[in-house]
């Protein structure tokens, strides 16, 4: 890699935090080391962090419930590898569905973890840069529609509330992060959900397909979310932000 990138390493066990830590030192890398969620934090508000390698089963606050409150605050960009000693799928699904960007399952190769950090790093910073929307704003405009980020639903012109699912909340944030601007399958993936194009590169088009229809966005017209041919999606609509919360 090009630079010392900062991993945190954040598990109950100290022999796994010491045997990744010294691991990933030994390949170029700088290493914290946190026990629990409250070490997490405090590293995470004292210094920059590229990734995070979260365990999912720790006392008190899991690895799931840190990962949610991750992706909730001000570090939400941070890349998380989430590690878990049992190897179920629906475990897997809801630590991605948690925000995670990807899952290995104890125990695992030191290699292969590096080999994920890598990977994972270098899809994140290949990404566009988003609006930097305020933490703190609520409600954001686009043609006939506002997206509520707290209720997490669309509202109309008439106030009208129309609850969205958990993937339609989030790649409907996407594109309000990015307007304007293409972005491919591969991108949406990564920044909605972090699975493996290769997995549910077909997922994105079934989403969007529902995104427009909760926006009454025609086919044809495509006022919303326009398709460009071989290259992926765009956010045809300016997007600006009408209210914040008190």
């Amino acid at each position: 890699m090009s630079h010392a990138d900062h991993i945190l390493v954040v598990d109950d066990d100290r022999d796994i935090r010491q045997l990744v830590g010294d691991y990933l030192r030994k390949n170029g890398l700088r290493v914290s080391l946190a026990a629990d969620g409250r070490e997490m934090k405090a590293a995470l508000d004292t210094s920059d962090v590229d990734l995070v390698v979260l365990d999912v089963m720790m006392p008190g606050e899991d690895g799931l419930t840190l990962c949610r409150n991750l992706r909730a605050g001000k570090h939400r960009a941070v890349p998380v590898v989430m590690l878990t000693a049992r190897d179920d799928e629906t475990d897997r699904i809801i630590g991605l569905e948690m925000g995670a960007d990807d899952y290995l399952v104890k125990p695992f190769s030191p290699r292969e973890l590096l080999a994920r950090i890598n990977a994972v790093i270098r899809r994140t910073r290949m990404l566009p840069p988003n609006l930097q929307v305020s933490e703190a704003a609520r409600l954001i405009g686009f043609g006939d529609w506002r997206l509520d980020t707290t209720a997490r639903h669309l509202l109309d012109a008439q106030d009208t509330a129309y609850p969205l699912s958990a993937a339609e909340f989030r790649l409907l944030r996407v594109f309000v992060d990015h307007p304007q601007r293409v972005l491919s399958r591969d991108q949406l993936l990564n920044l909605t959900q972090g699975r493996d194009a290769e997995l549910f590169d077909r997922s994105i088009d079934l989403l969007v397909s529902r995104l427009r229809q909760r926006l009454g966005d025609a086919a044809r017209e495509q006022a919303y979310i326009k398709t460009v041919r071989s290259e992926g999606y765009v956010f045809c609509q300016p997007v600006t932000l009408i209210g914040d919360p008190a």
